[in-house]
């Protein structure tokens, strides 16, 4: 059992997420910070989109830059955080019989007051997306600097029922959950809210 990974297993399993704290240690979170900062002063970041055709939008529905991380031009240490995740596809198809096959990856970076509104990440034409991950890049972070993800969960106390878990953007902690099922939100930060965010996909 690799006890990184096990507690997210176990939270997909019983709630529809899981969340693990130190999937990234504090000098990869500033290692990798530090290379999001840089790729953007670079000019290299844009505005994000929404759709599968990342249609460019006004920041009404969400305000975050981002950067896609290529395997090809991967730097040290995007590289070993790209391979972390691979051990995580690995364990997941071999525990859990997932079928995935890819990942897809980028930073992301919220200037202070933006937000992403309520969404699902699975696209209406294409289903591939199975798992969102999040891993968050924000050093010393506290609860009254917002930028919390919430997730909208079933109740299954009353029919047509949800509740919501909010989620702290804390350096190294790692939430993923399922791309097709829960809706989710970022709200708005008082200062620069960083992580690199991707997807676990089939064929």
């Amino acid at each position: 059992m690799n006890p990184l990974f096990e507690p997210i297993i176990d939270g997909i399993l019983n709630e529809g997420y899981g969340t693990v704290d130190h999937f990234l240690t504090a000098d990869e979170v500033t290692a990798l910070a530090k290379r999001l900062r840089e790729r953007r002063a670079a000019g290299q970041f844009k505005a994000a989109g929404i759709g599968n055709q990342q249609v460019t939008i006004e920041n009404t529905i969400r305000g975050d830059e981002i950067l896609w991380i290529d395997d090809t031009s991967a730097t040290p240490e995007e590289a070993a955080f790209l391979q972390r995740i691979g051990d995580f596809v690995d364990y997941l198809n071999q525990t859990c019989y997932l079928g995935l096959r890819d990942y897809e990856f980028h930073y992301a970076l919220y200037p202070p007051g933006t937000f992403y509104k309520r969404h699902l990440d699975q696209f209406r034409s294409d289903s591939r997306r199975k798992l969102s991950v999040i891993c968050y890049l924000n050093e010393d972070w506290q609860e009254t600097d917002g930028g919390q993800l919430a997730l909208f969960l079933p109740d299954e106390s009353a029919p047509n029922a949800e509740r919501e878990i909010t989620v702290q953007p804390l350096g190294g902690r790692l939430v993923c959950f399922e791309s097709g099922r829960l809706e989710h939100e970022v709200r708005p930060a008082t200062r620069e809210r960083l992580s690199v965010t991707g997807w676990l996909k089939t064929a």
